[in-house]
């Protein structure tokens, strides 16, 4: 089911992503269960996940909305793509948008940027994330295409 189905289907279980993002990846709509990364402008916690078995999950990145670093770039995407991960949904930048698109995977982000993170090794994994009018937990169930996000506590359709 698309995203407007499920709002319409499902409106008492559905929360609505208040955030406007662009897609980015080869597959536009995707699914699956959140595993989340919080981390400003250090992805290091992020390569850490998509290195580990995907399983179909959706990996929620929340950047702090910061435009000055990429959170994700076409190596990690590819890593995700190889370990199986549906999407990732970036509250921040990425950037090799142009090899991204030829992905199999779901990317959702603000926006690009080229620079890339500094590995400091900070960050938290698996933590539940509060952007665009949502907190997001780690086992939450999260749908998206190209007309938006939803998140329930389990999956749907």
């Amino acid at each position: 089911m698309n995203t407007c189905d499920l709002c319409d289907a499902f409106e008492d279980k559905v929360r609505v992503l208040e955030l406007p993002l662009r897609d980015y990846g080869g597959r536009v709509a995707f699914s699956g269960l959140v595993s989340t990364v919080k981390a400003l402008e250090d992805n290091s916690r992020v390569r850490e996940a998509v290195a580990e078995p995907g399983e179909g999950r959706v990996l929620v990145i929340d950047g702090g909305g910061s435009l000055r670093r990429s959170m994700l770039g076409d190596m990690l995407a590819e890593k995700a793509v190889a370990s199986g991960w549906s999407g990732v949904l970036v509250h921040g930048a990425i950037r090799d948008s142009v090899a991204i698109g030829r992905l199999d995977l779901g990317v959702k982000a603000l926006a690009t940027c080229p620079l890339k993170t500094d590995k400091r090794g900070q960050g938290l994994r698996d933590v539940p994330v509060a952007f665009g009018g949502l907190v997001i937990v780690p086992g939450q169930w999260l749908a998206a295409d190209e007309d938006g996000v939803v998140v329930a506590d389990a999956p749907l359709g």
